[in-house]
């Protein structure tokens, strides 16, 4: 008995120990900030933070699009729009009044509407738009919301003294694809190039299949460190969902997607 008193006494001061040297405002991800209907924000480190909302598609009823923030020094580059004015009005009057940021900037990794279909209310905030040529093509042609500014294969951002970067490594989910890296927390936002685990290939109206895999790989080996992925649709993760979309891909449909384009 009193050895097994001693136990429980040793265990208790242990305990007490660790509970004393755990920073009290340490924070703990991921953490849910904002709710409502149509948007949720969550944090996912010190500097990023995963917006989420909601599209009404034909074929896939409901879904659930992700876009990413990411912030320093007060400032915040938003990457994907929510998917509509509502939505997008709520994100950016949560950064700039409750959460106290700077809003640099947008950025749509693609075309499609849960991209950019919140462009126009950025846009009478005064905020700046960002994307590739490709991309601004792309939007044109199908008469959707055109970003301001235009690059061809990157963009480097700053946020307070971080570093973004924007990249287009091949075609996927489309051709104009882009993934963004936050070097500083290794973070790496796919978009819809990234599937979350366990998800079906989607929609596939201007993907290209046979390249999509490729792209994924390409990225795997550029980012070899990255510790947390956010894909366009469904649960952020590590680096298991780059492999997950790579073999989700590997396997050659003909009659899926676009013309073969892989290299």
């Amino acid at each position: 008995m009193r050895d097994s008193l001693f136990v429980i006494s040793a265990t208790c001061v242990a305990i007490t120990m660790v509970a004393c040297n755990t920073p009290s405002n340490q924070a703990i991800f991921p953490q849910e900030l904002f709710r409502s209907e149509e948007l949720v924000v969550t944090q996912v480190s010190e500097n990023a933070y995963i917006h989420t909302s909601y599209l009404q598609t034909d074929d896939f009823g409901k879904v659930a699009c992700n876009g990413l923030v990411l912030t320093g020094g007060g400032e915040a580059y938003v990457f994907d729009t929510p998917t509509d004015d509502i939505s997008s009005e709520a994100l950016i009057e949560w950064l700039q009044n409750s959460a106290d940021f700077q809003v640099k900037g947008v950025v749509p990794t693609h075309f499609h509407k849960d991209c950019l279909g919140g462009l126009p209310v950025f846009e009478s905030w005064g905020i700046p738009s960002y994307a590739s040529h490709q991309t601004i093509q792309f939007a044109a042609e199908n008469n959707f919301a055109l970003p301001q500014h235009g690059f061809a294969d990157s963009l480097l951002l700053k946020v307070g003294d971080k570093t973004i970067l924007a990249t287009h490594y091949g075609e996927g989910h489309t051709a104009d694809n882009v993934v963004v890296y936050f070097s500083s927390e290794d973070i790496l936002f796919g978009g819809c190039l990234v599937k979350e685990l366990g998800a079906q290939k989607g929609f596939l109206g201007d993907a290209n299949v046979f390249a999509w895999s490729h792209t994924v790989e390409r990225i795997k080996k550029r980012f070899p460190e990255v510790k947390v992925v956010v894909p366009g649709h469904g649960a952020f993760g590590d680096g298991a969902l780059l492999d997950y979309t790579l073999e989700l891909f590997k396997t050659r449909h003909f009659g899926e997607g676009r013309v073969p384009n892989a290299d």
